[in-house]
């Protein structure tokens, strides 16, 4: 899978999970030269509180565009670290 943001493949695996329709990137598929960390958190009841990451690429910016959980709840270890996307990115094979 790759995910694709302003015509530039941000990050690319074979091995994503697929929760909830998005497909979650193994933290070692995302390429950290177009990610910065925000102070932007939600929380889910489940997965526990999320991060975030916005994107720049080529010069423009995608705000929040990106998610990530550095500590699951149980119910979700298998996706922890693990990147998933937002905001007009896109995600194919």
């Amino acid at each position: 899978m790759k995910a694709i943001w302003n015509d530039t493949v941000i990050a690319e695996s074979n091995d994503t999970i697929v929760i909830e329709g998005n497909h979650y990137f193994p933290p070692s598929a995302i390429k950290d030269e177009y990610f910065s960390k925000t102070d932007y958190h939600t929380v889910c009841p489940w997965k526990g509180t999320a991060s975030y990451y916005t994107l720049k690429v080529n010069g423009e910016e995608n705000k929040d565009a990106a998610w990530y959980y550095p500590e699951t709840k149980e119910m979700a270890k298998n996706i922890e670290n693990y990147v998933a996307f937002w905001k007009g990115v896109e995600v194919k094979e």
